[in-house]
C-alpha cells in the first residue's frame, strides 16, 4: 500500500466488500496456486484516458487486483460487468461479483478497468476520486459500537456450500460467543437435526446445490421444527424476492457481510423473539 495515498470519500463496507469480491475471482482464476497482488497508488486521469473510461480528468486513488491465473479472451471481458454473467460452474459462484464491483466504484465516481490475456492472468484496476478535506462522518466511525456478542447456550447451525465462507462465518459466530454446528450440507443439517433440536438459529445459504435454504426450511417445519431464520446470499433482495425464491419478510444479509454486520443481524432475530 502506498504510503502517500490520497484520501477517497467512499463507503467503507462497500469497498471491503468490492475488494473481496476482486480476490475472491483471482483465487477462483488460479486453480493450480498463483500469486494475488493489491496495490494502492496515487494517479492522475489526464484527459485522453477520461473521455475512455468514462469519468472526470483529474486525480484519484488507484486499486489494483492482480493474479496469475488462466486469464479471459475479449468476449469475456466484454461481458465481464453483466449481471448474472459467469464462467463458473453450477455452485461455484453467482456470477454477480463484477457487477456488484462496477455498481459501487460508478456510484462513487469512479471507474473500473480490466487488462488480461488468457494464460497471463487479469488485472483489475479501480480508479476512486480523491478527496479533499475531512472524512465525512468520521466521529460517528470512532464511536461504532463493538459487535453484540452471544453465549454459549445459545445455538447456531450453520448451513453453506462455500467451505471459505462457512469457515468464516462460524469462526466469527465462536468468537462471539455462540455454540455453533457446520453441516456440510442440508442433508447433513436434516439428519443433525433430528438428534438434537436444541437450535436457536438457523443461518443458511439461499442457493446451494441438491437443496435450497428455503426447501431446507420447509423439511424443518415438515419434522415439527419452526426454527427462528437468517439467510445469506450473494443475490440482491430484490432478485431473491421478485424470483420468488423467497417471502418478501424474510431476515437476510448480503453476501459479502462484515463480522459486525453478522453480529448485529443475529442479536437483533434473537432478541426480538425473546421479548
Amino acid at each position: 500500500m502506498a504510503a502517500d495515498a490520497w484520501q477517497i470519500n467512499a463507503d467503507a463496507a462497500q469497498l471491503e466488500s468490492t475488494i473481496l469480491n476482486l480476490c475472491v475471482n483471482a483465487r477462483d482464476a488460479m486453480p493450480r496456486g498463483g500469486r494475488l497482488t493489491i496495490e494502492t497508488s496515487n494517479a492522475f486521469v489526464d484527459d485522453r484516458y477520461a473521455k475512455e473510461a468514462g469519468l472526470q480528468s483529474g486525480q484519484f486513488v488507484l486499486v489494483a487486483v492482480t493474479d496469475t491465473g488462466t486469464g479471459m479472451d475479449e468476449a469475456v471481458m466484454a461481458q465481464a460487468f453483466d449481471p448474472f454473467f459467469t464462467t463458473k460452474e453450477v455452485g461455484k459462484g453467482t456470477g454477480l461479483g463484477l457487477s456488484q464491483v462496477y455498481g459501487f466504484v460508478r456510484q462513487s465516481g469512479g471507474a473500473v478497468k480490466i487488462y488480461s490475456e488468457p494464460g497471463l492472468g487479469t488485472t483489475v484496476k479501480i480508479y476512486l476520486p480523491r478527496h479533499h478535506g475531512a472524512t465525512p462522518h468520521a466521529v460517528e466511525q470512532v464511536q461504532t459500537q463493538q459487535p453484540l456478542t452471544g453465549n454459549a447456550s445459545e445455538v447456531i447451525m450453520v448451513v453453506e456450500d462455500d467451505p471459505r465462507v462457512r469457515a468464516v462465518s462460524v469462526d466469527a459466530l465462536r468468537e462471539l460467543g455462540y455454540s455453533v454446528i457446520e453441516p456440510a450440507d442440508p442433508a447433513q443439517a436434516l439428519h443433525l437435526v433430528e438428534k438434537d433440536r436444541s437450535i436457536s438459529l438457523l443461518f443458511t445459504d439461499v442457493v446451494m446445490p441438491g437443496m435450497s435454504g428455503r426447501e431446507l426450511v420447509e423439511r424443518l417445519r415438515e419434522i415439527g421444527l419452526t426454527v427462528l431464520v437468517l439467510y445469506t446470499t450473494g443475490y440482491t433482495r430484490n432478485a431473491i424476492v421478485h424470483n420468488g425464491i423467497l417471502d418478501p419478510n424474510i431476515q437476510l444479509l448480503s453476501k459479502p457481510f462484515t463480522i459486525e454486520e453478522l453480529a448485529r443481524k443475529v442479536r437483533l432475530i434473537l432478541d426480538e423473539n425473546s421479548r
